[in-house]
């Protein structure tokens, strides 16, 4: 399995704004140099073999000619010595401070960031922060980066620092992982490898090579004091960090810090607030001679120039990691008995009252037990513990499964997670382990359907409570490790069945031991032992440990691998990043916040299935995403505990983002619209408050309403006054940055709650089903148009909307003075022409394979236009062919509409399982409890909880006139059309009682506007599809249309 990679906007918009700061610097290509070679040696005694030199590489070449250099007594001719000196450097930054911080500025309008008052310290010219949350690809982001800097200005030699062996071993991963993806985005591939102090030429090659060369280092590679005047032989300390400062025979008595330095290296510092804060970026700057650093973290701890934000907040808004459940536990003392009681869930089902799964002790001849049993309301404790003395008079007197609390008959209460009388430490771990099992057990099924495998994570503090070895060496069980076996053996005889599905058989065919295993540290008996962990550090250095997590990281995600639960030692916890982890537990317990977030981000990242497609909102749709990706964290510790401390330490780490809307939030503010900044004069910034507070938007103290949050998710803004209306959109990037406590709370919700587990059809299917066979029919269209249409109105619509900046640069002008260049004066022009024509760019065939246009077509459109847009070509060719793009792409939506016919496929129709889809339990106390509805349940869109398809299913629901409806699921796996600018899928099929209206059967959108003009155009497109599919093609009697309201829908329906 192959993990697959897709460029993500987010990813792009942080390179982006990298490369932006830059702008105006010249791309130099190579910026050759002279490298110093250092003492040949000469000791060895043989004559030098010239080699095969047919088919030679470059790289082969030098290594042939530094082999004769340094290992033999020949002499190198002057045209071999020119090639083994010939080195590449990044050039010099020629911007002046001036011209940056203006740059800087542009990108934090453009970030809606606070701005930058001056260039901060920091390594080299310039030092920016890039900030983004656990699980969103910081790694993917900042190798990206370096290929857009390369292209845009030349700059090809990057040092990653990292703060622990853990780090560096994952970021050399991604590097491996993600070649071919950027080969073909780019065309190019890295060369990078990890610095190591015994194969120092690698040190020449990064040197010689022109192409991208990335050096990987951890700070322990060049000494903990990074002081160079203490790293001198004969000094006592560590060997490896101190190799890098001193002349080594072996390297031609050079020192391998020069060499590194004579690159000019942009340094990439990656978790930069690990890594001793100002010392170390001073000892850097120093021995490193960095052209500039880029700092990559979620919680940054010294500020730069930021430029770049994707905190928590908006990583879990966007979706773009897993939301998180937690399960804690609690000890309760009920009036000072003994009598051992666990509520472990309260469990509802459509056809029995609420029932509450009790652990307790149980009398055999024996001896005591503990066991777990469903309990019903009326349940005697002292019958079904086998009339144990301490459960006497004692019966179920109430469940409640809204509050998740049993009342007893003698008036104690316990909460789902609540244990009460005689629990000791042990008691509790094995509570965690077996929760974990069930949430695992929970989940499993649905993923295995979905082809995602499923694992668990232990994380503990003693190897030996796990795995312990006999005398003759052979590995036996410890404590957890027999918990684990006879819990998971006790769920999973809760779980088989006699029916023979795909998921039982795999179930079956998995032994206990095998399903199971420890990544450690490994001694030198091969046994495994505890991580140790470095001076000052939580984290083991052990990169044999991380190489075994990191080479099974593909094989754990294949069903073909048995482990599905995996212990390690909780100092290697750094090192864990596998996508598929849903369940996390530490069978520790930790005061530490910081440490509680650390082990949550071990899970973040969102799942892949077994094609290693990356499970996000384009493959699961937008309600179903957190349904699929979740993460249970279960705690040794209450709920409120654990999240109060989480919520915490991420508020403590957000952006700095403003809590109120007020007058002064607005006025002074500058903005982007269109390709020209605007700043809000103080009557606008009035303007804007006052539209704020007409339409509810914002409370008496400024904070942002669910009113607002509702239209914001249905994109159903009230109109804004004329004069403000080209600030519209400015304005709710504004509002949509403030601060919102109640995204805080949903990060982490309570994984006790009750869960409707399922959501199956109900009785009203019968009623349904006329209609289901109607719609239940795959479709695949045709299209065919006279391209002379097409090609017209691009030509107008980009004669009418096509900008682009034209590219900059700085001209300097100086003399040199012995060793020393000195510059004299600075000039800023713009480039009125780039390198490269027509042929270079080849326009024609970029602009095709982004239209999926013809040659012929695009040189017809291209041939159409207005010179002077043409020759906007020349100012900035990839902005010219992004913004082209762009504007045909929004031509054609409108175009194939007009000419689109619909045909059936023979692909099957749909099954019914395509209702039964994964859900967050959280979502189900949020989602409509209908009546008439093919499902107890309708999950709506949005969060406000009178959401305008919150409204529409109350509507339905109550209106005499619906026999029954659906909200079809929508996604890949869901109910959809084709069209041709992407799938769609409409939100509701409804039947309606015969005589009550003019059409029985009918497919609706809802949608917060009715106005055509404030649709985006692709949305337009796609639903302008559906109208002709249903109300002119399709002989099926069904009808479509979009609305705002369910009368808009019976107003509507009338024209029809």
């Amino acid at each position: 399995m192959k993990f697959q990679f897709k460029i993500q906007p987010f990813q792009t918009e942080a390179a982006k704004s990298i490369v932006h700061v830059f702008a105006g610097q010249q791309n130099h290509g190579e910026s050759k140099y002279r490298l110093d070679l250092g003492k040949c040696k000469g000791q060895v005694e043989r004559k030098y073999e010239q080699g095969n030199l047919f088919g030679e590489t470059e790289e082969q070449k030098r290594k042939r000619l530094s082999d004769k250099y340094y290992n033999t007594r020949e002499e190198l001719t002057a045209e071999e010595t020119e090639i083994l000196e010939a080195a590449y450097k990044n050039a010099d930054v020629e911007l002046t401070p001036q011209q940056l911080l203006k740059n800087i500025r542009e990108v934090q309008t453009a970030n809606n960031i606070k701005y930058s008052t001056e260039l901060a310290a920091g390594l080299g010219t310039v030092s920016l922060d890039v900030e983004m949350e656990t699980g969103t690809g910081k790694t993917y982001c900042y190798i990206k980066t370096m290929f857009e800097l390369h292209k845009a200005y030349g700059w090809s030699k990057f040092i990653v620092v990292v703060p622990s062996i853990a780090i560096r071993e994952g970021v050399k991963k991604s590097f491996e992982i993600t070649q071919e993806h950027f080969m073909q985005q780019y065309g190019i591939k890295a060369r990078f490898f990890v610095y190591n102090s015994s194969n120092l030429h690698q040190l020449d090659e990064f040197s010689q090579n022109s192409g991208i060369n990335v050096m990987i280092i951890n700070t322990q590679a060049f000494n903990t004091t990074m002081n160079e005047e203490k790293n001198v032989e004969g000094r006592s300390g560590n060997e490896a960090a101190r190799i890098i400062y001193t002349k080594r025979d072996e390297f031609g008595s050079r020192r391998p810090i020069d060499v590194i330095k004579a690159n000019r290296p942009i340094i990439i510092m990656d978790e930069p607030q690990k890594m001793g804060g100002a010392a170390t970026q001073n000892a850097l700057k120093k021995n490193f001679a960095p052209l500039f650093s880029l700092n990559y973290s979620a919680t940054h701890k010294t500020s730069h120039n930021l430029v770049y934000v994707l905190d928590a907040l908006d990583a879990f808004k966007k979706k773009l990691v897993k939301k998180i459940e937690v399960k804690g536990f609690e000890l309760k003392n009920l009036g000072g008995t003994n009598r051992y009681l666990y509520l472990a869930a309260i469990v509802i089902d459509r056809k029995k009252p609420p029932r509450a799964r009790l652990e307790f002790e149980v009398k055999y001849q024996n001896g005591i037990k503990r066991e777990t049993h469903m309990l019903d309301v009326g349940d005697s404790l002292y019958v079904e513990s086998k009339e144990l003395e301490e459960y006497k008079g004692i019966s179920i007197a109430e469940i409640d499964p809204v509050r998740s609390m049993v009342t007893f008959s003698n008036g104690e209460v316990l909460a789902t997670g609540e244990a009460s009388g005689n629990v000791n430490e042990d008691d509790m771990r094995r509570i965690q382990i077996r929760e974990t099992i069930i949430s695992h057990f929970e989940k499993e099924e649905k993923l295995f359907e979905q082809g995602i495998k499923c694992l668990s994570l232990f994380f503990i503090d003693e190897v030996a409570k796990y795995r312990q070895y006999s005398e003759d060496g052979e590995e036996i069980l410890g404590e957890y490790g027999r918990i684990f076996e006879e819990e998971y053996n006790a769920v999973l005889n809760e779980r088989l069945t006699l029916f023979p599905t795909a998921y039982q058989a795999y179930l079956r065919g998995i032994e206990t031991s095998a399903t199971h295993r420890g990544y450690f540290s490994i001694d030198k008996k091969g046994h495994a032992v505890n991580s140790k962990t470095a001076r000052g550090s939580e984290f083991s250095d052990d990169i044999s440990a991380y190489d075994l997590i990191l080479k099974n990281k593909e094989q754990l995600l294949s069903f073909d691998e048995p482990t599905r639960f995996i212990f390690s030692h909780s100092a290697l916890r750094e090192g864990w990043d596998n996508p598929n982890v849903f369940q996390i537990c530490t069978l520790k317990h930790s005061d530490n916040a910081t440490a509680k977030r650390q082990e949550v981000g071990r899970g973040l990242r969102l799942c892949v299935n077994s094609s290693g497609e990356r499970q996000d909102v384009d493959v699961c749709g937008e309600t179903l995403v957190h349904g699929v990706n979740l993460l249970t964290v279960v705690a040794s510790e209450s709920y409120a505990g654990f999240v109060a401390d989480l919520q915490s330490e991420i508020k403590s780490d957000l952006y700095d983002r403003p809590t109120k809307a007020s007058i002064e939030y607005f006025s002074g503010r500058t903005v982007k619209i269109g390709e020209d900044t605007h700043t809000f004069t103080v009557a606008e910034a009035t303007a804007t408050y006052n539209y704020l507070v007409r339409n509810e938007y914002v409370n008496d103290n400024g904070e942002v309403t669910d009113i607002y949050r509702s239209a914001a998710e249905s994109d159903s803004f009230a109109p804004m006054k004329p004069e403000l209306a080209p600030l519209a959109e400015s304005v709710h990037k504004l509002v949509q940055a403030i601060f919102d406590p109640s995204i805080l709370k949903d990060i982490a919700v309570n994984g006790h709650e009750t869960k409707v587990k399922d959501n199956p059809l109900n009785e009203n299917w019968k009623d349904f089903k006329e209609l289901w066979e109607r719609i239940n029919k795959r479709y695949a269209y045709t299209v065919e148009f006279n391209s002379t249409d097409l090609i017209t109105k691009s030509i107008a619509a980009i004669n009418t909307d096509l900008r682009v900046a034209k590219l900059s640069y700085t001209l300097t002008k100086g003399g040199q003075e012995g060793a020393d260049f000195n510059v004299e004066k600075t000039e800023t022009k713009k480039l009125d022409r780039t390198q490269g024509g027509f042929a270079d760019y080849d326009i024609v065939g970029k602009i095709a394979d982004g239209t999926t246009l013809t040659r012929r077509s695009v040189t017809a459109i291209l041939t159409g236009i207005e010179k002077d847009k043409l020759w906007l070509f020349r100012a900035n060719p990839e902005e010219f062919i992004s913004k082209v793009v762009g504007i045909v792409n929004k031509q054609k939506a409108s175009v194939v509409v007009e000419h689109i016919t619909y045909v059936p496929s023979a692909e099957e129709p749909y099954t019914q399982d395509i209702f039964n889809m994964s859900r967050a339990s959280d979502e189900y106390a949020k989602a409509f409890k209908a009546k008439h509805a093919i499902q107890d349940y309708v999950f709506t869109d949005g969060t406000a909880s009178d959401s305008i398809e919150r409204r529409f299913a109350e509507d339905l629901d109550a209106a005499d006139e619906v026999i029954v409806y659906a909200k079809l699921p929508r996604g890949p796996r869901g109910f959809y059309i084709p069209t041709p600018v992407g799938n769609y899928s409409p939100d509701w099929a409804i039947s309606f009682k015969k005589g009550a209206v003019k059409h029985i059967f009918f497919i609706a959108e809802t949608k917060g506007t009715m106005d055509t003009l404030e649709l985006r155009p692709i949305e337009q497109a796609k639903i302008s599809c559906a109208k002709k599919l249903f109300n002119e093609i399709s002989t099926t009697g069904v009808k479509y249309h979009d609305v705002n309201s369910y009368s808009k829908l019976l107003e509507v329906m009338e024209t029809l």
